[in-house]
């Protein structure tokens, strides 16, 4: 995966600018904590900083949309759905006026920082965002809104969001099982109709997501080798509706474990998706925040839609092979060790 170097456009000696969005109450208020190390680290690397807090539902993607074109680059702390928020404002600017776009998470799952490779500690992301190497992410636009990493519905849709903070500290993966167990007996059959690549598929369905990501809802797990951040494809998971909990159980299994070796999952890969729900609407989930009462849906790819600052890849190591000199040395360390 290639990596470019951000620069300023037009006169190479005009200071660049960044805007930083700051949720104050993610990762129990650390990114609010912390945020003047990122920007003194900013400052250093030349950039004149504005600095804002979300205030509520919806803000970040207000100011990326109504500030993000005066500057080359927005860094903004926080979950997931803050992610979501600030890129859904820099997908609705030109093209050509996008800023490049960085992210400190500190949010519950941050499975969007996961799939890139962003550190989850505060310091070493700060670091990241100072090296300022990026690559190109595709972005999905379910209808007329955008996401980040994935668009699901269905059952487990919100199970990271459900589970409490607390029993993920302590438990880990098996707070997840615990919460999606507690969860079968109100899974409901969903009927529904795919267009994927010419083909449709129209069946009842448990849970389905539409995904440009390896983690989803800190929870199903897709094999690396499937997914690609920017090849403008999704990769779409559908689960139909099994009988009895033991399927339930089965499925859930398989999805945690990242196998998808069950006979009621389906995984297709796709630039786009048509999907008609029949019956009563239904609710969505974008990057873990709700979209209600969907009968129709249109999910696209949009290739290449941000420039995302990911952790540069460390060098691999040169190993040189011995000289003359190291090889005997070696050869009389090893005769000498047989007559110990």
């Amino acid at each position: 995966m290639e990596t470019n170097e951000i620069h300023a456009e037009g006169d190479s000696r005009r200071m660049k600018k960044a805007l930083v969005i700051i949720n104050p109450v993610a990762g129990d208020g650390t990114a609010l904590r912390l945020f003047p190390d990122l920007i003194r680290g900013l400052t250093e690397k030349g950039y004149i900083c504005t600095a804002v807090t979300t205030t509520r539902k919806g803000s970040a993607t207000e100011y990326a949309l109504d500030m993000g074109a005066e500057h080359d680059l927005i860094v903004c702390s926080g979950g997931d759905g803050t992610a979501n928020e600030v890129i859904r404002g820099l997908m609705q600017l030109p093209e050509e006026k996008r800023p490049t776009f960085g992210f400190i998470p500190c949010g519950s799952t941050n499975d969007f920082a996961t799939t890139l490779g962003i550190p989850k500690t505060f310091s070493k992301a700060v670091s990241m965002i100072m090296d300022e190497q990026c690559i190109p992410v595709d972005v999905g636009k379910f209808n007329d809104r955008y996401y980040a990493y994935v668009c699901a519905f269905g059952a487990f849709t919100n199970l990271s969001y459900d589970t409490p903070q607390s029993a993920k500290n302590w438990f880990g993966l098996f707070a997840y099982v615990a919460k999606g167990l507690e969860q079968l007996s109100d899974i409901k059959p969903i009927h529904m109709r795919f267009e994927i690549n010419g083909e449709i598929i129209e069946d009842d369905f448990a849970f389905g997501c539409i995904s440009n990501s390896q983690i989803i809802g800190g929870v199903i797990r897709l094999d690396k080798n499937w997914v690609e951040l920017n090849d403008g494809m999704f990769e779409i998971t559908l689960i139909r509706y099994p009988e009895g909990s033991y399927g339930f159980t089965r499925i859930f299994t398989e999805l945690t474990s990242g196998e998808m070796n069950c006979e009621y999952i389906n995984i297709y890969h796709a630039k786009e998706v048509d999907i008609t729900v029949f019956g009563e609407p239904i609710a969505f989930s974008l990057d873990g925040e709700p979209e209600n009462g969907v009968s129709h849906a249109h999910i696209e790819n949009i290739h290449s839609g941000i420039n995302c600052i990911v952790q540069k890849k460390e060098k691999p190591q040169r190993v040189l092979p011995p000289t003359k000199s190291q090889k005997k040395k070696a050869e009389r360390f090893s005769a000498a060790k047989q007559f110990e």
